[in-house]
């Protein structure tokens, strides 16, 4: 299996699988002298793992990252540090239930990659999915921590899920300390008590729901990205896009831009003290690929989680139809989850972006 690296200069590779004994990563390209020990990776995770209230997958587990390479401390460094070697992260897997797949292994889950992976390997791990499962992206959430430490703290990362199950907030009650108090990471809580309803009802019904994730950064400097084929915007769209479940991603105002005229659609500029001041942000602070200065905003839609509890109709392995149940612990909504993952994929991306800008212009 090929590409599970991304990134050009701050290049981040993923490993393992649900069921194995462990995952983590390997991240190259670090600069050195950056503070770097687990417990400023471990509230990122701690944002992210199962098991924490009833709306995620009730899978326990602890989620603990250790550092085994890439960092140093003596007398002469205030705490560790990271070397500019490889950095490598381990997380064990302490919780797996495989027994719970054992139904599913010959046949393909609907709206699974266990179909794709099949045609392409020849052979997959069916217990949770193996490396298509959402686990995978521990992995990737502990990256972003690294490259949180990278950006510093001028650049601010946020994300909250704004629909769920075409339930939308309202964004007049927007309150970014909400989604710290709520266990939908949103912003707006008035509609969290919908929520739980809609979850409650799904999760008897042994079904699931899709969702809208937004991130932004703020404290990015205009002039990150490239104008062709190291567009921001681009990079940013495929690094959610490779998020497990995600289905579709917008920048700015995305596709309502479809429906204004040019007149409503131009991020009008007036002269502030520090340089432009923009009236509005439809491009999501990004034009032709370069940063504006402005917040960096992302969508990304998230559909149902595939394992669901209702027979659904489909094939196995040798082109029998039947019928499928997947038993097991799963989100009912995988978006949920989805939220600190998005916030370390738009880490990941600007830390390389601002690593190959001071190369290229020698800024920061």
């Amino acid at each position: 299996m090929s590409h599970n690296s991304f990134g050009k200069l701050f290049r981040v590779t993923t490993w393992g699988e649900s069921h194995g004994p462990a995952l983590g990563t390997i991240i190259d390209g670090c600069p050195a002298g950056i503070p770097l020990t687990e417990s400023l990776i471990q509230p990122w995770l701690d944002k992210r793992r199962p098991g924490q209230n009833r709306h995620v997958s009730p899978r326990q587990e602890a989620d603990e990252v250790k550092i085994l390479s890439g960092t140093f401390e003596d007398d002469r460094t205030d705490g560790p540090v990271t070397t500019g070697t490889p950095i490598s992260l381990l997380i064990e897997n302490t919780d797996a239930r495989s027994k719970d797949y054992s139904d599913i292994r010959d046949k393909w889950r609907p709206g699974h990659a266990d179909y794709t992976y099949d045609a392409k390997y020849g052979v997959r791990d069916y217990r949770g999915g193996g490396r298509a499962s959402a686990r995978e992206t521990a992995a990737r959430v502990a990256a972003g921590a690294v490259a949180r430490q990278i950006l510093g703290p001028k650049v601010q990362i946020r994300g909250a899920l704004v629909s769920l199950g075409g339930t939308v907030i309202n964004r007049e009650n927007w309150n970014w300390e909400e989604t710290n108090e709520n266990p939908f990471f949103s912003p707006d809580r008035e509609i969290v008590g919908k929520w739980e309803s809609k979850l409650d009802d799904l999760r008897k019904e042994g079904n699931s729901t899709g969702a809208i994730v937004e991130v932004r950064a703020s404290g990015i400097p205009a002039g990150w990205g490239e104008p062709v084929y190291g567009k921001l915007d681009a990079e940013l769209a495929g690094a959610m896009m490779s998020i497990p479940a995600a289905k579709g991603v917008e920048i700015g105002s995305g596709f309502a831009n479809s429906a204004m005229s040019g007149k409503d659609a131009a991020d009008e500029m007036r002269s502030g003290k520090d340089g432009p001041v923009f009236l509005s942000n439809h491009n999501g602070g990004v034009l032709g690929g370069i940063s504006t200065g402005q917040d960096i905003v992302v969508r990304l839609a998230i559909k149902p989680t595939s394992s669901i509890r209702i027979s659904r109709r489909t094939l196995d392995r040798d082109f029998n139809e039947t019928e499928i149940e997947t038993r097991g612990r799963h989100d009912p909504c995988v978006g949920i989850r989805a939220v600190p993952v998005a916030e370390a994929m738009l880490a990941i991306i600007l830390a390389d972006q601002m690593l190959r800008h001071r190369g290229q212009m020698g800024q920061p």
